[in-house]
């Protein structure tokens, strides 16, 4: 019996383990409180510190939001915006939840909307996003100006937000994409700031923002040669009416997904778990139902205790998780790891920031074990001390 591969397995071990250990040893002296857990492809533990002990995600509860949807509606899946034409020549504009309907994106609707409709003037806007319940609230948004707390709407654009400039009593676009519209200068004028700046849509009455939606689609009508005659205002699509044009996102699941990563859009990322609640128990869509599912997936990972959901942004302080209940989820994830953002060294990773709390996971680019999963939470020591930790992680493992 030959002993050489017993040796140089034995060989290995000696060159690593003091690397390993010696990784453990800075964590703790850099983070002694804070939570570090990394673990190789075949799950072993390279580091745990405070491992087991709940943590609040912040934003990186974004990744399970991710892949929660890239398993229920894939990564081809695309967001519709559905135009209904009576008689009348009344146009009625049914939401679908689409988390991405910015300027950009109506400047592409826009010429197809007219091209299935004719250029002659609609008699007016009826705006039904019946597709979200009224009554939606998610846990963690509150009621400020700020764009972050924006509300989920079936019908909303440039994320439920309005980006001005306001000299004094006059108030012009902060985007060269986007037209200036009435209501956009009321709200701008009663709530934005001094100068530039961005806020959410009011809170107190969420047909706000679906009139401004229908304002904004009635401009860039306008920019491709055609009107609206009349006012704009809120409605059910009549029974029978069938679509004249569906417009469908031009960017896919996928790439919404990347964006909302990188982004940290909580908008976005709250529009994307809603879709998938409604996708897979059917509409109207609704905070329950998507829990559900979420509960269903993540009972069938084993960690259902593991992974508590509220909301699927991060926003609410509510969200619980443990560092092994993540790691499931990163396992599962790994296929998709490239929509992460990326390090000088190749890791991908998700940041999660609350007042008191830094969150930060992924998969680290080792030098001796690959792209090893990893979750770190800290309580103390500001935001660049995780990413410290991370670089520990990638040169000593």
């Amino acid at each position: 019996m030959s002993f050489r591969p017993f040796a140089a397995a034995l060989a290995m071990l000696l060159l690593t383990a003091p690397a390993a250990s010696d990784v453990k040893s800075r964590i703790a002296a850099l983070a002694p409180s804070g939570m570090v857990l990394v673990l190789d492809a075949d799950g072993n533990e390279l580091v745990a510190q405070n491992a087991d002990e709940p943590f609040v995600p912040a934003s990186v509860a974004k990744i399970v939001t991710a892949w929660l949807a890239m398993e229920v509606l894939g990564g081809d899946y695309r967001f519709e915006t559905r135009f209904y034409l009576d008689d009348d020549r009344v146009l009625y504009v049914r939401g679908g939840g689409d988390p991405f309907l910015v300027s950009e994106e109506l400047a592409i609707l826009a010429p197809k909307l007219l091209a299935a409709t004719g250029k002659e003037p609609f008699d007016r806007i009826v705006l039904d996003a019946s597709y979200y319940p009224a009554e939606l609230r998610i846990p963690g948004i509150e009621v400020t100006d700020e764009a972050y707390d924006a509300l989920n709407a079936a019908l909303a654009v440039n994320f439920n937000t309005i980006a001005a400039v306001r000299d004094g009593k006059s108030v012009r676009s902060a985007e060269a994409q986007t037209p200036i519209t009435p209501l956009a200068i009321s709200e701008f004028r009663a709530r934005g700031p001094n100068g530039r700046g961005r806020i959410s849509l009011t809170q107190e009455d969420p047909s706000v923002g679906v009139r401004y939606a229908g304002e904004l689609i009635a401009a860039f009508i306008e920019r491709a040669g055609g009107s609206v005659a009349g006012e704009i205002s809120t409605g059910a699509v009549p029974d029978g009416l069938e679509p004249v044009h569906v417009h469908r996102q031009s960017r896919d699941l996928e790439e919404i997904i990347r964006l909302m990563l990188i982004g940290s859009n909580n908008y976005m990322a709250n529009q994307v778990f809603l879709e998938v609640g409604a996708r897979r128990l059917g509409p109207p869509v609704s905070l329950e139902k998507s829990l559900e599912v979420a509960r269903e997936m993540l009972a069938e990972l084993g960690i259902a205790d593991e992974i508590q959901l509220v909301e699927g942004s991060g926003i609410s302080r509510d969200n619980r998780f443990t560092a092994h209940g993540l790691a499931a989820v990163l396992d599962s994830f790994a296929p998709h790891a490239e929509l992460l953002t990326e390090s000088r060294r190749g890791s991908r990773y998700k940041t999660g920031t609350f007042s008191g709390v830094r969150t930060l996971t992924g998969y680290a680019r080792t030098t001796d074990h690959g792209d090893a999963r990893f979750v770190i939470s800290l309580k103390e020591g500001g935001g660049q001390l995780r990413f410290e930790l991370l670089e520990m992680i990638e040169r000593g493992l």
